[in-house]
């Protein structure tokens, strides 16, 4: 009953961060459009399989993997040691984004897109060897106090300078998935190990050196995929009037639903194991402690093994499609007004109810002692992410390179990084990386997709991509120029006195 009560209660807080979608999406198809979908039904059903694949993931998470992950990091942290700790961290990182919904979605339609040049595996294994490591460096940076944005400004250095050495064809999709690496599994996770790190640590500041762990995770694995992507596209040409294939017909595939349903399931259970091993290397191998109640953390896994399931079809059926027909259905009309202001509502709109963005927004408050507020902190990077989405959406119309957008984004970043209050640098990048939600990537995604496939001369490939990269870029702008604003402000106020 306990565990009925709180499936109920994670499926309307899933629900909840659906409806800014949908009311967006309703208010286009009635007000401006004026027509719906002819797949409406398959769409709507998508989104309701969406939110209990969430509602069952989450349950889940807060059955197995969290109090798991909690129990351990604080068991290591009072252990003291340094290279079980890097360890640990390059374990958890590593495992969290091996299982990471969203960028199973992304790395799925990469290979389609792609027509298997890049492989989905190898591009999720690439992604998560990147954020262990750089998890282990963060929990490194926070043992010794190193400041966070000498990390950033060099590491965004490198991110520029192979950025420019890059092909087109692998520089969207390398920044969108630094910007996926942080979401319904990883954030938590890591913002808990660093702020716990810090808070166990005598002359160690929550705010200062708690956080910084999610921003490193974004940066690092763009520079590991352009460095695949270089590798892969070294020697080959693309055609930049193709556009791929992105859905596969369903009537084509002769293998049977049963049988295709329970592979499926098999690989939820694979993209799992990681953390499964992991866990219980640690706790058996190297505490020596068996798990408090394996019953209930054996429920939880195969709860996020079905959630996941779930995630993954209500995606195919509800999120992608919607994105992919508003795109379209937007680029019949004339100009392209509202398909800027479609960008704008719903990087806003999920953005402010995006579950994550919320609990760090909390965090902050109390690391801060009352100096940073929440809620004007969660209007600043909604702000943040739908400047940045439509700005992306804006270099797909115009068909710029993407090269360009992003070396200038992280130019700027660089310069208000050495500009801002050191206080805000470290919140500033990992607000960075929690707005992009697992039911905000597959739909922007998607939006980008459409957009591409829709526009002649546009390679779906080359222009397709990078729409989350922008929505993880600009907040970080916007958040450290209002710092910069307000101390500035104060000093006003302070000298006129």
């Amino acid at each position: 009953m306990f565990y009925l009560r709180a499936f109920s209660h994670s499926l309307v807080h899933a629900l909840k961060n659906l409806f800014p979608i949908i009311a967006v999406v309703v208010f286009f198809q009635l007000v401006i459009l004026r027509q719906m979908p002819d797949n409406t039904f398959a769409m709507a059903a998508g989104l309701l399989i969406v939110a209990v694949g969430v509602a069952l993931f989450l349950q889940g998470l807060e059955l197995s993997i969290f109090p798991v992950g909690k129990s351990l990091s604080n068991q290591f942290a009072r252990r003291g040691s340094v290279p079980v700790l890097l360890s640990f961290g390059f374990a958890m990182g590593f495992s969290a984004v091996v299982a990471e919904p969203a960028l199973i979605a992304v790395a799925q339609q990469a290979e389609e897109i792609s027509e298997g040049k890049i492989k989905a595996l190898t591009l999720r294994i690439l992604v998560a060897v990147s954020v262990g490591l750089v998890v282990a460096l963060g929990v490194f940076r926070t043992i010794f106090g190193y400041p966070l944005h000498w990390f950033m400004i060099i590491g965004y250095i490198v991110v520029v300078i192979i950025t420019w050495f890059a092909p087109p064809e692998i520089v969207g999709l390398a920044y969108d998935s630094g910007g996926v690496t942080t979401n319904i599994v990883t954030v938590p996770l890591i913002a808990a190990l660093g702020i716990g790190l810090a808070a166990s640590i005598r002359g160690r500041n929550p705010l200062l050196d708690g956080f910084g762990l999610v921003a490193l995770a974004v940066m690092v694995p763009m520079i590991t995929v352009q460095l695949y992507g270089i590798f892969v596209y070294s020697g080959v040409t693309t055609d930049p009037t193709t556009v791929p294939t992105l859905v596969h017909n369903g009537t084509a595939d002769q293998t049977p639903v049963l049988l295709t349903m329970l592979l499926d399931l098999a690989g939820m259970i694979r993209d799992v194991l990681p953390i499964i091993i992991t866990i219980l290397f640690f706790q058996y191998l190297v505490l020596r402690r068996g798990l408090t109640n394996p019953r209930k953390i054996l429920f939880g896994f195969a709860l996020v093994v079905l959630g996941l399931y779930a995630f993954v079809v209500g995606l195919k059926l509800g999120l992608f499609p919607i994105g992919t027909s508003m795109a379209r259905q937007l680029m019949s009309m004339e100009g392209f007004v509202f398909v800027y202001l479609f960008a704008f509502m719903i990087g806003f709109a999920t953005t402010m109810a995006e579950p994550a963005l919320i609990a760090i927004g909390h965090q902050a408050e109390q690391a801060a002692a009352g100096t940073i507020n929440g809620n004007a902190i969660r209007i600043i990077v909604a702000v943040g992410v739908a400047v940045g989405i439509t700005l992306g959406v804006h270099r797909i119309i115009s068909g710029d390179s993407i090269h360009h957008y992003i070396i200038g984004g992280y130019i700027l970043v660089i310069i208000l990084t050495a500009l801002a209050p050191r206080y805000i640098i470290p919140l500033a990048y990992d607000l960075g990386g929690v707005t992009t939600s697992e039911v905000t990537v597959p739909l922007v995604t998607a939006l980008g997709i459409g957009l591409a496939s829709s526009i002649e001369g546009r390679n779906v490939l080359i222009d397709g991509f990078g729409l989350i990269a922008f929505a993880s870029t600009f907040p970080i702008v916007t958040v450290m120029g209002y710092a910069i604003i307000v101390e500035m402000l104060a000093k006003q106020r302070k000298t006129d006195s």
